[in-house]
């Protein structure tokens, strides 16, 4: 008999990631709420709670964003019941910012400037030209 390599939470965990991504895009096109994409779903293992992580395009309107999501979340949990998901009870949504992208894109910034700064000048004169 295979192995269940993935535990019945995490299954569940992506499924809610999809719906849950198309329903938060609704969400900001319809709301007028900073653009957001949700990246992880992580839920209980009793299935009573789900925490939704986001990523903002623009760091600084995440927290905002995310505050709207949570003031929003018994609307969401509530079309996330008639979607289609067939889930005997719907986890209660709490909406967390994931600051993941920002972490690396300034650690990428950094290397790109240590690496800028390690480099050696370029210097005019040594382009190999000879004079005339």
């Amino acid at each position: 008999m295979p192995s269940r390599d993935f535990k019945r939470t995490d299954r569940i965990g992506a499924e809610l990631r999809r719906e849950l991504g198309l329903l938060v895009h609704a969400a900001v096109r319809d709301h007028g709420l900073p653009s957001v994409s949700v990246s992880d779903v992580e839920i209980t293992r009793d299935l009573d709670w789900a925490t939704v992580w986001v990523t903002a395009m623009l760091p600084e309107q995440g927290l905002p964003a995310v505050k709207a999501l949570n003031a929003m979340g018994h609307e969401i949990r509530h079309s996330l019941a008639h979607s289609g998901m067939r889930m005997r009870r719907v986890p209660e949504l709490k909406f967390k910012y994931d600051d993941s992208v920002d972490k690396g894109e300034r650690i990428e910034t950094l290397l790109r400037q240590q690496a800028r700064d390690l480099a050696p000048p370029k210097d005019d004169k040594s382009t190999g030209d000879k004079p005339d």
